[in-house]
């Protein structure tokens, strides 16, 4: 009997032994990457007296690096095997992200070092986060994507909760060099967890057939038409494009918002940070029910109205400590909804796109999402001075909206993604791809 309720509750990926030294590496890396992007940021306020618009700035170090490589490094995705690209980006981080400490111990730390860091970690990050969906789908196979992508999902979670919480104590407590020391320490874990993988990966092509510079300009061009071309995946990539141009638009302004004009704690901003993980969490485990019972279509519709939705509280706090931390907590629970949306987002590109191609389209995705958080950041630097942070953070949540809407218009229903020669259908709880 106790032997049946165990296979119950942990099968699936439960048994899968690449599959767990996979999870359990990313979320330690996670944890690491989720500490530095919050407490950069805070130094740069607290420390540095930063502005607005070098806030900012911060923000486009670590976001242009995706627009410029975003393309080249779908089709690279494509063209080899993935799992040595990941092992690089993750030593390149590592490598990368020593500079801080090392800088600090000589008394060099500056805003121009964070500039530099950012940019070059964002590159990497890149490479690793295009070829990540493709190899998880070659890890897994097609049925299994739905309760791979929650699993990670869940982690990403959980260390969302530590991650933001940590931050904000360190902010206060210890200094910028120890919290990116232990972000570098993360990502050797992730390499190692990475190399201890088993499971072959057939290489794409062989090397004799690796494409000339015209080609890889051709297979980019097909990555963005083949995006283009499915109403689903280009549903997808709007909504992207929108939700990362209104959120960093709001980033610009959020801490400077929080801590300068509701003058709220850097370690109760990480408390409210934090709820948002632990409502993250939820969505995470509860995204298999959900997307069985509405289909993946039904289920990107309604998560993105709510988490968008909620998100409209943040521009209106104000008041005594109480009342401002409620309402800037309160859309922290639409992280629920937010997590459930984008594991079935990823999950649909990857079930709607073939494998040799999915690179290309994560790829295009990317860069859609990172020149529109560009276009945000740079509205952030020029016209936060006219908005004030109040103002920026209304326009931004009031723009987010956009993206439930195009969802809501694209041709997808009855829970089934329309528009493919490969029309979705359910399968043991999880929507698969006809053959």
């Amino acid at each position: 009997m106790f032997a049946r309720v165990a296979r119950g509750r942990f099968g699936g990926l439960w048994r899968h032994p690449d599959f767990l030294k996979l999870w359990g590496g990313q979320t330690v890396s996670v944890f690491g990457s989720l500490v530095t992007k919050v407490i950069l940021p805070l130094v740069a306020v607290l420390t540095l007296d930063a502005s607005q618009a070098q806030v900012a700035l911060l923000y486009i170090a670590d976001a242009a690096p995706a627009l410029a490589l975003g393309l080249a490094a779908g089709a690279l995705a494509d063209r080899v095997r993935r799992r040595p690209l990941l092992i690089a980006a993750d030593v390149g981080r590592a490598l990368a992200l020593l500079a801080v400490p090392l800088a600090a111990a000589l008394g060099g730390l500056s805003l121009g070092l964070l500039y530099a860091v950012s940019v070059a970690t964002s590159a990497l990050s890149v490479l690793f986060d295009i070829a990540y969906p493709a190899y998880l789908a070659t890890l897994v196979g097609e049925k299994r994507l739905v309760e791979g992508n929650a699993k990670l999902g869940a982690s990403l979670s959980v260390a969302e909760v530590a991650g933001f919480g940590a931050a904000g104590a360190l902010a206060q407590a210890l200094t910028a060099p120890v919290a990116v020391l232990v972000d570098a320490a993360t990502y050797v874990v992730s390499v190692i967890s990475l190399a201890l993988i088993r499971a072959p990966e057939p290489h794409p092509q062989p090397a004799a057939e690796r494409p000339k510079l015209i080609q890889l300009a051709r297979e980019v061009a097909e990555g963005l038409r083949l995006t283009w071309a499915h109403p689903a995946r280009r549903a997808i990539a709007g909504a992207g494009a929108i939700n990362a141009l209104c959120g960093s638009l709001l980033e610009t302004a959020l801490v400077i918002f929080i801590l300068r004009d509701l003058d709220i704690s850097p370690a109760l901003m990480g408390l409210s940070f934090g709820v948002g993980g632990v409502a993250a969490f939820v969505g995470a485990v509860a995204t298999e029910r959900v997307t069985a019972r509405l289909g993946l279509a039904r289920t990107l519709r309604w998560s993105a109205w709510v988490s968008r939705g909620l998100g409209l509280l943040i521009p209106l706090a104000g008041g005594p400590i109480w009342l401002a931390f409620a309402l800037i907590t309160i859309p922290q629970l639409g992280d629920a909804a937010y997590t459930i949306y984008d594991i079935s987002a990823t999950s649909a590109l990857q079930l709607v796109t073939p494998s040799r191609a999915l690179g290309r389209v994560v790829a295009s995705g990317s860069t859609l999402r990172s020149a529109g958080s560009l276009v945000g950041l740079a509205l952030g630097a020029t016209a936060g001075a006219a908005l004030g942070p109040r103002g920026t953070l209304g326009v931004a949540m009031v723009g987010m909206l956009l993206g439930p809407l195009l969802l809501s218009l694209t041709p997808m229903r009855d829970g089934r993604l329309t528009g493919s020669a490969r029309a979705p259908r359910i399968e043991d709880g999880v929507t698969v791809p006809q053959r």
